[in-house]
């Protein structure tokens, strides 16, 4: 099959969550391609172009999806929608893509036009909401930074503590609170609350 760089992007982001960000290299691409290295040079000039283009893709989806839901709000829908959807559509992408949410973090450093584009729309929605210019960027990198975060717990490997060395009565006496919320709620609804919350914060700058 021709070498392509679509399909040296699917299957970098095959290694990629095999092995992570540091385990990703141009070898180890080839290798899962069946092809030699320096013909992947062809194609993308260095690693950091690689991370580009898988940054790109899964930005690109997302990007894509918000595009439709943005579409698909009833009219008249407020700024907090424009957002929420936004944020949604995003977690849903990232999560098609195991290690989705650690390409979005590094995207600013491989300037990946799609990812960009993701921030800029963003910003135009707290922009229109009124949020003025020196809260604005804060404000994108909270929502950003909540939909990366929140999708880093979900694609986490599963821990099992050892029971034998924790008394958990004890702890859950000590943390009452914690334990209580630990486990509760749909993680559907837990995302959408704490997007909403984040609105209601930004709506606290916007003057009258």
């Amino acid at each position: 099959m021709k070498l392509t760089t679509i399909r040296i992007v699917e299957a970098s982001m095959a290694v990629f969550q095999e092995v992570g960000y540091a385990g990703l290299s141009m070898r180890r691409v080839a290798d899962r391609l069946g092809v030699h290295a320096g013909s992947l040079y062809y194609h993308v000039r260095d690693k950091n172009a690689l991370l580009c283009l898988m940054a790109d893709r899964v930005a690109q989806e997302a990007y894509d999806d918000g595009t439709a839901a943005l579409e698909a709000l009833p009219e008249g829908a407020g700024w907090p929608d424009r957002i929420v959807a936004q944020a949604e559509t995003l977690r849903r992408a990232l999560l098609r893509h195991p290690g989705g949410a650690v390409l979005l973090t590094v995207s600013p450093r491989t300037l990946s036009p799609a990812a960009l584009g993701l921030m800029e729309r963003l910003l135009r929605t707290l922009s229109s909401a009124g949020v003025p210019g020196s809260l604005r960027g804060v404000a994108a990198d909270a929502v950003l930074s909540h939909v990366t975060g929140f999708v880093l717990q979900e694609q986490a490997e599963p821990v099992t503590p050892d029971l034998r060395s924790v008394d958990v009565s004890d702890l859950a006496e000590r943390f009452p609170l914690t334990f209580a919320e630990a486990g509760a709620g749909d993680q559907d609804e837990k995302f959408h609350q704490a997007v909403r919350i984040l609105c209601a914060a930004f709506r606290t700058t916007i003057a009258d």
